[in-house]
């Protein structure tokens, strides 16, 4: 059975993976932005970090302020997708 991973470490997982979805290069190729490739892996590690941090606001016990983070997980993503692929 796997481990559970705590709040705290879900939300450092999900802003690293945010973090390396910033730093893939854009292909050279004749596409650059859009090459398919690089935004099927774009979207995939954002849609990961997505899911790291979708279960924390509805998990018994979690503080205001963790919920607060979350929401910023859901911000930075949205902003990493505005930044990275348009």
């Amino acid at each position: 059975m796997a481990k559970l991973i705590p709040a705290t470490e879900r939300i450092l997982r999900a802003r690293k993976l945010i973090q390396q979805a910033r730093d893939l290069p854009v292909p050279q190729s004749g596409l650059g932005k859009s090459d398919f490739s690089y935004i099927a892996q774009v979207k995939d590690l954002l849609r990961q970090a997505r899911d790291m941090v979708k279960f924390i606001p509805q998990t018994a016990g979690v503080s205001v302020e963790m919920k607060a983070e979350v929401k910023r997980i859901y911000e930075e993503v949205e902003q990493a997708v505005r930044e990275i692929l348009y």
